[in-house]
């Protein structure tokens, strides 16, 4: 398999982790990772973050899951989105785990989320999607952290080894302006909550607007010494 990158042949072979500058385009990334990894798969919140990689994906040839959890918590306004990319992207296919949860479905205490959010987290979210790896038992994921969203992600790599799946960040090195800019450039549905300040978006209980000065996830369970859901870092991270 080649493909045209500039005036350049990309062959699956031509790249390697290492070889990867901070300026590599994420399509390079997502290309060497489908020749590497051969059903890879893409876990999504829709946020700026992952609306951008689901277009660079879509163009670098990716055709797999864009996998979703619904907490039974999410604003209206992602789930929204959700859908509209799922139009916008038919060659993808979305999956999306515990469909139509709510807060009174039994799956969690209603108080759990301010109680705990660590355990909220961990039963809504981080367990169902480990369980949906667990059958599916993906190579690698593909995801879209990047440096500057928070100072737990201030180092992560393009490719990250040594856990459970080899994890490729193809946005590692980009900033929320080029995020912007492109997404601005190519048209693409992020969600409005976004535009109201709401930098990261995850679930609304837990969700604030971001502050002037404040990094992207300073929203996200504000005042309670977290700043990750579990998902990427923990004891029982993917």
């Amino acid at each position: 398999m080649t493909a045209e990158i500039g005036r350049e042949i990309w062959t699956p072979d031509a790249f390697t982790p290492e070889t990867f500058a901070p300026g590599t385009d994420p399509r390079e990334v997502i290309r060497w990772a489908l020749g590497e990894f051969p059903g890879l798969l893409m876990p999504s919140a829709f946020n700026l973050n992952g609306v951008v990689l689901l277009d660079l994906a879509a163009q670098a040839g990716y055709r797999g899951e864009v996998v979703f959890v619904d907490t039974g918590y999410h604003f209206p306004e992602t789930l929204a989105t959700r859908d509209t990319l799922a139009a916008r992207y038919p060659e993808l296919t979305f999956v999306t785990l515990n469909a139509g949860a709510s807060p009174d479905d039994g799956q969690t205490p209603p108080d759990l989320y301010a109680a705990d959010p660590d355990a909220c987290c961990a039963a809504r979210k981080v367990e169902p999607l480990q369980r949906y790896l667990n059958q599916k038992n993906p190579p690698a994921l593909l995801n879209a952290r990047s440096r500057d969203q928070a100072s737990t992600r201030a180092d992560i790599p393009f490719v990250e080894t040594g856990g459970r799946r080899v994890k490729v960040n193809p946005l590692a090195h980009w900033t929320r302006e080029a995020l912007e800019a492109y997404a601005a450039a190519h048209e693409l549905p992020v969600n409005p909550l976004y535009h109201d300040g709401f930098l990261s978006i995850g679930c609304w209980p837990c969700t604030r607007a971001v502050k002037p000065g404040e990094d992207a996830r300073a929203g996200r369970w504000a005042g309670k010494g977290k700043t990750e859901c579990g998902l990427w870092q923990g004891g029982n991270s993917l």
